[in-house]
């Protein structure tokens, strides 16, 4: 007698929420929540998704709805894809729906602005009792859903449940990694994005490569060292979730927050860029966030103040990298500068 194939509801039906519940639509039944009745309809009827991923049919195996209970009440498995801003709203919003023990898997990196809090965390305080884990990597969604060769890992406490779970999103072309390692997986993809907006900023002023392999090589380090005093596995920053995804997010021009930087190194204020943006680029939020866990975990950050600086105190691209350049360098492996 064959398994019944679990019930999935993607929260979210932005560009990588959509990705994916295109990629687990062909393993398993699956719904995506979109906000938009709009979209929805347009996922259903036509198969696309214009707004957040244009050009791309998806499969005719999953459907959308704008209506929360419908898709979270029938499912085994809740994959989250909204914005750091509104995770914890939208958790609030379907746990009357939810049944016991439905693991719930994020896809958000970021940090909660006010409480700093990663998005596991987040889970277990709303959901207590539902199993909580986090889907990250170097992971462009126009490119995965072109079926270009990727790679992710998925981190849970529970190593048997992440690697059950991972075969949902495992293609032929998409290899899907396991770890135990939740922290250093989520602190990687909150701080790759602070540090793309650097690299970013860095591009935007015309700096070269030899300047951006620093600043992404440097950026590897603070991350690192945070990661580690949070309690992270140190390999897990020369992994998928960690170089790959930061080398990912600091070069490509489909990189939302390297975008964030280089129009500001290009001296455009930072409302116009937003306003310009159909998504979130969790940067921008991450950085204070960012700055509150080093300062509590005493670790000098020097490339994520700078992007700060720039982001949240009204200083310059430019001075930002004199900052840099002008620091004394130490010890490569156990000084803090730059």
């Amino acid at each position: 007698m064959s398994r019944r194939q679990p019930q999935v509801a993607v929260i979210g039906a932005g560009s990588w929420g959509t990705a994916v519940a295109s990629i687990v639509a062909r393993h398993s039944p699956t719904v995506m929540w979109a906000r938009s009745a709009e979209v929805a309809e347009q996922v259903n009827e036509k198969h696309t998704n214009d707004r957040y991923l244009p050009d791309f049919p998806l499969p005719p195996s999953l459907t959308a709805t704008s209506d929360l209970q419908r898709a979270v009440e029938p499912s085994d498995i809740i994959i989250m894809g909204v914005p750091s801003h509104g995770f914890r709203g939208a958790l609030n919003d379907l746990a009357p729906f939810l049944r016991p023990w439905t693991p719930v898997v994020s896809l958000v990196k970021g940090l909660e602005q006010v409480t700093h809090r990663r998005m596991t965390e987040i889970i277990d305080e709303v959901l207590p009792g539902h199993p909580a884990g986090v889907l990250a990597g170097p992971n462009i969604a126009r490119e995965v859903v072109a079926g270009y060769a990727a790679a992710a890992v998925i981190a849970m406490p529970d190593r048997h449940l992440a690697a059950q779970l991972g075969e949902l999103f495992r293609t032929k072309l998409f290899r899907i990694y396991s770890t135990t390692d939740v922290v250093g997986v989520e602190i990687a993809g909150a701080l790759k994005n602070v540090f793309a907006i650097a690299v970013g900023m860095g591009d935007g002023l015309g700096s070269g490569d030899n300047t951006r392999a620093m600043v992404i090589t440097r950026s590897l380090r603070e991350m690192t060292r945070l990661g580690i005093r949070l309690g992270a596995e140190s390999d897990t920053f020369t992994g998928l979730a960690g170089m790959g995804d930061l080398v990912v997010t600091c070069t490509s021009p489909h990189s939302r927050n390297r975008h964030v930087g280089e129009q500001l190194g290009r001296g455009i204020p930072m409302p116009e860029i937003l306003a310009g943006m159909k998504q979130v680029a969790e940067g921008v939020k991450a950085t204070s966030a960012v700055m509150k866990l080093a300062a509590d975990a005493g670790i000098e950050m020097p490339i994520a103040r700078e992007v700060d600086a720039v982001v949240n105190h009204g200083s310059t691209p430019m001075q930002a990298y004199r900052g840099l350049i002008n620091t004394v360098p130490g010890h490569e492996v156990h000084g803090d500068s730059p």
